[in-house]
C-alpha cells in the first residue's frame, strides 16, 4: 500500500510538472537546437531541485513499502519530537488548546504495537494492557479520547467535569517551569459541563462499541482484549463541583447520575487547589458524608452484569499524617474502591522557590512534585494495608519513575505535565523503561513489584 502511494506521489508530480511546462519551448524546440544557447542558472536549480525532489519521493516511497508496522510506528512517534520546539514558543493554554484538537482529529501517531507482556494487569476486575495512564486536566471535555488512547495510553482520564458550564478562572492561568520541568495551573475546573461531555462520551462510546464488535478479532474467538466498556483502553471520568455550588454532594451525584454509564471508573476530585473551600471537603467526616452519598447515587442506578463502575478519590499532597490517617480510615470503613496520589501542590519545593513564576497563585504539577507525592503514595499504601488500589500521579518523566510510584504501592500511574513538554514520543518510552525496570528486579508483572518498598513496613493483619 505504501508502494502504490509512492507511485501515485510520483505520477501526479510528473503530471503537474509537464502541465506547468511552457508552450513556447515546444513550439521553438528546433531553432533552440540549432542555437544551443546556455541553459540560465536557475534552469539548472530547478532541474536539481526536480531531481532531489524525485529522488526523495521515490526513495522514501521505497523505504516505507519495504519496513516493517512496528518500525514505521516507532519512526513516527521519534518524529513528533520535531514539533515539540513549535509548540514551545506558544502560550500555555495554547498549546494545549492545540494538542487537544490534533488528538481529537487523529493527527497524532496511533500505537501499533503490542504491550511488553510484563505490563498487563487487571485492576477492579478490568485489564489493563499497560499501567500508565493520562490524568485529568488534559482532555478536560471528552474531545480526544479516541486519539489519546490510540497514543498508547493504558488508560485515559478525563475532566474534571463541573455540572453546569463555567469559564474557570481569569488568565492568564497557567505557567511554565522549563528548567524545573513543572507547570502552575489555576484554571478552577474550565468546563463545558456534564451535558456536552455527555454528548461526546455516548458518540465516542458507540463508535468504539462499534469499532470492536465488528474488528475481525471480536469474531475470531480469540482472548478479550484488556478494555473497559466501549472496547480496548480505559476511559476514566474525574468529578468536579462549581465554585458558586452550595451544595456539593449535589454536584457530585448529578455528575455520577449522567456520566458513570460511560465511565470505566469514577473520582471524586475534593483536591484542586484552585476552587475555594473543596479541599475543606478532604476532612474526616465531610469526606464520609460526600462518599457514602456519592456511593448510593451510583448504586442506586440499574447495571448490567459488569456491575457499577469503580468509585475513586484524588487527594492533595498537601496533607498532614492526621489528614492522612483521617481518609485511610474512611477509605476502608466504606470501602472506597481507590485512591489518586496525588493532586497539584501549593508548595514551592527547591528548585521551584528560585523561578520568577514561582509566586503565581495556583497547583504545582510536574519533576519537583515527584518525592512529595511518592512520599505520600507510600505511607497511604501502608495506612490502607494494601487492601485499596491507588494510581500514583506526580511527577512522572520516565519509566524509573513510574516504576518507582509501582514500588511504592501504587497499581497504575498516571502523568500528564511530562506529556505536555515531551509529546507523544514519551509514552512508548516511558513503556519500555518500566518493563525493563521490572525485568532487571525479577518482577514478571506489575502486580508483583507493586508495594515492594512498603512490604517490611506493612503491618500484618
Amino acid at each position: 500500500m505504501a508502494a502504490r502511494a509512492s507511485r501515485k506521489l510520483l505520477r501526479d508530480f510528473l503530471f503537474r510538472r509537464a502541465c506547468t511546462t511552457p508552450i513556447a519551448s515546444v513550439r521553438h524546440r528546433s531553432s533552440a537546437a540549432e542555437t544551443a544557447p546556455k541553459i540560465p542558472h536557475f534552469s539548472k536549480k530547478g532541474r536539481l531541485l526536480t531531481g532531489t525532489t524525485l529522488g526523495l519521493v521515490i526513495g522514501g516511497g521505497a523505504y516505507v513499502s519495504t519496513v516493517d508496522e512496528a518500525t514505521f510506528c516507532g519512526w513516527l512517534f521519534s518524529a513528533t519530537k520535531l514539533v515539540n520546539p513549535f509548540f514551545a514558543l506558544l502560550d500555555p493554554e495554547v498549546a494545549h488548546r492545540l494538542g487537544v484538537s490534533a488528538a481529537a482529529r487523529g493527527w497524532v501517531p496511533r500505537e501499533k504495537r503490542p504491550d511488553p507482556s510484563n505490563l498487563g494487569l487487571e485492576v477492579w476486575g478490568r485489564k489493563f494492557s499497560n499501567p500508565v495512564g493520562l490524568a485529568a486536566g488534559f482532555d478536560k471535555n471528552a474531545e480526544a479520547v479516541d486519539g489519546l488512547l490510540g497514543l498508547g495510553f493504558g488508560f485515559v482520564e478525563i475532566g474534571s467535569v463541573t455540572p453546569v458550564p463555567q469559564e474557570g478562572n481569569p488568565k492568564p492561568r497557567i505557567f511554565r517551569l522549563r528548567e524545573e520541568g513543572a507547570i502552575i495551573n489555576r484554571c478552577g475546573f474550565n468546563s463545558e459541563g456534564i451535558v456536552a461531555v455527555a454528548k461526546r462520551l455516548g458518540a465516542q462510546h458507540g463508535k468504539r462499541k462499534l469499532d470492536e464488535t465488528t474488528s475481525p478479532s471480536s469474531s475470531s474467538g480469540e482472548e478479550v482484549k484488556p478494555g473497559g466498556k466501549a472496547g480496548p483502553g480505559i476511559v476514566g471520568v474525574n468529578l468536579g463541583k462549581n465554585k458558586t455550588s452550595e451544595d456539593a454532594s449535589a454536584d457530585y451525584v448529578q455528575g455520577v447520575h449522567t456520566l458513570s454509564q460511560y465511565a470505566d471508573y469514577l473520582v471524586i476530585n475534593v483536591s484542586s487547589p484552585n476552587t475555594p473551600g473543596l479541599r475543606m471537603l478532604q476532612g474526616r467526616k465531610q469526606l464520609k458524608d460526600l462518599v457514602k452519598r456519592v456511593q448510593a447515587a451510583r448504586d442506586e442506578m440499574q447495571w448490567g452484569e459488569e456491575g457499577p463502575p469503580p468509585l475513586l478519590v484524588k487527594i492533595a499532597p498537601d496533607l498532614s499524617k492526621e489528614d492522612l490517617e483521617d481518609i485511610a480510615a474512611v477509605a476502608l470503613a466504606l470501602r472506597l474502591d481507590g485512591l489518586i496520589i496525588s493532586n497539584t501542590t501549593v508548595s514551592r519545593p527547591d528548585p521551584v522557590t528560585t523561578n520568577p513564576a514561582a509566586s503565581e497563585a495556583g497547583g504545582l504539577s510536574g519533576k519537583p512534585l515527584f518525592n512529595i507525592s511518592t512520599s505520600l503514595l507510600k505511607e497511604m499504601y501502608i495506612l490502607t494495608r494494601g487492601k485499596i488500589p491507588l494510581i500514583g500521579c506526580g511527577g512522572i518523566s520516565s519509566g524509573e519513575d513510574a516504576y518507582k510510584k509501582i514500588r511504592a504501592g501504587a497499581s497504575l500511574v498516571q502523568l500528564y505535565t511530562a506529556f505536555a513538554y515531551g509529546g507523544p514520543a514519551l509514552i512508548p518510552h516511558i513503556k519500555a523503561e518500566l518493563s525493563e525496570c521490572l525485568e532487571r528486579d525479577g518482577f514478571k508483572s506489575v502486580s508483583e513489584a507493586v508495594g515492594a518498598d512498603c512490604r517490611v513496613a506493612t503491618p500484618k493483619v
